[in-house]
């Protein structure tokens, strides 16, 4: 590991997926596929398989995306692991939503390579609209995709000077 790099950061990723796998154990354990148990107003626990990408992209049992989307993921996540490692590990805006992506990324990738599809269970709707299903290995990746967006906006530190 490089010294000073934001590796450390992985940690969290490791989180994301522990949270990610745990939860998908939970919903398969105690719901049945297509079932919905209202939780509150605008929020199910509803457990569908996606064999797609975001938004059931491609949501087709037994097709090749399910290596195409692995593959990418996969490539991904080394592309990320390459800018933690050459990111400072004090720079944690930065490092917090690459972990946050990685481990995401690899949540779904485990129920790829172990299921064929990714589980999906949290049901957010408004009235009769639903948000496509996700989980928290997708909340980790929107999540951090927002991080990324805000905090790019930021200012240069003090320190730094700018060419």
């Amino acid at each position: 590991m490089k010294p000073g790099s934001a590796l450390p950061w992985l940690w969290l990723s490791g989180v994301v997926i522990v949270l990610d796998q745990l939860t998908k154990w939970i919903a398969t354990d105690n719901l049945e596929r297509f079932e919905s148990i209202p939780v509150f107003p605008g929020l199910n626990w509803t457990l569908l398989y996606n064999f797609g990408a975001a938004f059931s992209f491609l949501n087709v049992p037994g097709g090749a995306q399910r290596w195409l989307f692995t593959g990418l993921a996969v490539v991904i996540s080394v592309v990320l692991l390459i800018w933690l490692s050459r990111t400072p590990r004090a720079d944690w805006r930065t490092a917090v939503p690459l972990a946050l992506i990685v481990g995401g990324a690899i949540g779904n990738v485990i129920d790829r390579i172990r299921l064929g599809y990714v589980i999906d269970f949290i049901d957010v709707y408004y009235s009769q609209w639903h948000w496509p299903a996700f989980n928290i290995a997708d909340s980790a990746i929107t999540v951090a995709a927002v991080f990324l967006v805000v905090w790019g906006f930021r200012t240069a530190p003090e320190n730094q000077q700018s060419d």
